[in-house]
């Protein structure tokens, strides 16, 4: 079980707990085209924002596999929303869990997803206890495979056309880290 002490904070980012106050910025970014290409979701209307929101607020723990821990990224010097982050526990037996994440398209390029992503590696890890964590993506997002892989996750799969997505055939990239790389790269640090 994992129950973070929130907010987090990084060199420069927060991330905290999402509050009914972060609808217009969550409908703003995941209501664009260009955010959502490689979702599994369209672009949000007001409804979808809202179901979104009132959905991420009570994800703040991690009590038993199948929980989620949704948390919005903003920056600690100005609170300017960064994005938001994700780490689900997907299986309590084998110990695995997976991150994702979403960035608002005005802070993309100076490394904050990379930097929260970390961060959420650091709660998987060291936090719950798990073995591996994966982040499973569009295969033809490279932006977000760039982020994964600066974290030091390895690409395990690429899955040919195993899903259907929004009226076409997808593949999938799979990328993973074990606890021990995990406390290798850390040590190097």
């Amino acid at each position: 079980m994992l129950v973070p002490d929130l907010p987090l904070r990084t060199d420069r980012l927060v991330l905290r707990a999402f509050t009914p106050d972060d609808l217009a910025v969550l409908r703003d970014y995941r209501g664009r085209a260009e955010v959502c290409r490689y979702l599994y979701h369209e672009p949000y209307d007001d409804a979808a924002a809202r179901a979104a929101v009132d959905r991420m607020v009570r994800r703040t723990a991690l009590r038993a596999p199948g929980d989620v821990l949704n948390l919005a990224v903003v920056l600690a010097d100005t609170g300017e929303f960064v994005g938001d982050v994700l780490l689900s526990w997907t299986s309590g037996e084998h110990r695995q869990g997976e991150i994702g994440y979403v960035a608002h398209p005005d802070h993309t390029g100076r490394g904050y997803v990379t930097e929260a992503a970390r961060e959420m590696l650091r709660l998987g890890f060291d936090g719950l206890g798990l073995h591996r964590i994966v982040g499973r993506l569009d295969a033809r997002n490279t932006a977000s495979a760039r982020v994964l892989e600066r974290l030091g996750m390895r690409r395990e799969a690429h899955l040919r056309e195993n899903e259907y997505v929004k009226g076409e055939w997808t593949d999938e990239a799979v990328y993973a880290l074990l606890a021990r790389e995990w406390r290798a790269l850390a040590a190097r640090v």
